[in-house]
């Protein structure tokens, strides 16, 4: 099974805040947990640069991460130029997704809205992540760039010779397993270097 086929709108955000261990070890009616699922190696998840996710899910939760599909490493593979540097997603989304305009402008500005309440170099403040019941605002920046992602893991996979896949996997592998260190760095301008 395909990763696209994982994908069913709307979009939920789970609220690890609130939740902690329990959003990650309470069982559905099938007996699956969130972590039983993060941890499976034959159910595939898609991140787009796992890195600091996989770091943050380790660390503060125990969570081995496993199935990892890193769109980040997909993008990268698919280049036709230099592979020194990896690009954001903003950057890959202006690229390769198709948005109408209406949609985009709103990409941009949910963007915008979002930033201004968290970043503090824009007056924002990364506590309004806690603040609940939770700002419309800020549901929309975490959901937003997650619908985006099935358009430009097909976009990539349809792409990706077989080679390429393999060592998308390979690297992806790594993230996980440098990420879960306690030497990772999850700032810093080696973050921005590919792979390979």
């Amino acid at each position: 099974m395909s990763f696209a086929e994982y994908i069913s709108p709307p979009l939920d955000l789970i609220d690890i805040h609130t939740l902690g261990a329990l959003a990650f070890t309470t069982p559905a009616p099938n007996a699956q947990t969130l972590q039983t699922i993060l941890e499976s190696a034959i159910i595939p998840k898609a991140f787009f640069d796992v890195r600091k996710d996989s770091d943050a899910l380790y660390a503060h939760f125990n969570i081995n991460l496993a199935g990892i599909v890193d769109i980040q490493l997909m993008e990268l593979a698919t280049r036709s130029f230099s592979k020194r540097h990896v690009n954001g997603l903003a950057k890959c989304m202006a690229q390769h997704v198709y948005m109408t305009t209406a949609e985009r402008q709103t990409w941009v500005a949910t963007k915008e809205k979002g930033k201004k309440l968290f970043a503090p170099e824009l007056g924002g403040n990364y506590e309004v992540f806690n603040v609940r019941p939770m700002l419309r605002e800020i549901k929309e920046y975490c959901a937003q760039d997650v619908r985006f992602l099935p358009q430009l893991w097909k976009y990539y996979n349809d792409k990706m010779s077989p080679m390429w896949a393999v060592k998308v996997e390979a690297a992806t592998k790594d993230r996980v397993k440098k990420s879960q260190a306690a030497t990772f760095i999850g700032q810093g301008r080696h973050m921005a270097l590919g792979p390979w």
